[in-house]
């Protein structure tokens, strides 16, 4: 049995200090990769635009190049904020054809939900409530005035 000197950098022996930031514990991985997934879909809920993509896409399917028309936004940046929606699992994109389509997840934000009913002030999130929410505040954003130009 070899053994390592108390204190020395990279060592692991009888005494070493169990960093639990930087050492994966190999009887958590599964526990570790929920919180990855997770770090993964609040990081993408993050961003205004990914939450308004993923309002449009409670409507349907929709084409990469009708998901970019309402942004103000290349379409190399739009492709960009897919992928990190795509990433985190909140939305899956297929080829049809010469066409990629975008697809919401609909399980996509069950752990989520769970993991902040754990809180026990949060409700598990009704999809169908959320699309109504979605829905009348998309439809009560203010129209530009025409006096102000």
């Amino acid at each position: 049995m070899r053994h390592h000197a108390a204190g020395k950098t990279g060592t692991k022996g009888p005494f070493s200090i169990f960093n639990h930031l930087v050492d994966v514990p190999k009887f958590l991985p599964h526990a570790l990769i929920m919180d990855q997934q997770l770090d993964l879909v609040f990081a993408a809920l993050a961003d205004r635009t990914r939450r308004t993509i993923l309002s449009m896409l409670l409507e349907d399917d929709m084409a990469v190049t009708d998901v970019a028309e309402p942004f103000d936004m290349s379409l190399a940046a739009i492709s960009k904020h897919l992928t990190i929606l795509a990433n985190a699992g909140l939305i899956s994109q297929e080829k049809r054809g010469r066409v990629k389509w975008c697809k919401l997840e609909p399980n996509a934000l069950r752990d989520a939900s769970i993991w902040m009913q754990g809180f026990g002030q949060f409700e598990a999130v009704n999809l169908d409530a959320f699309e109504r929410f979605l829905e009348v505040e998309l439809s009560a954003s203010p129209e530009p005035d025409p006096s102000d130009t």
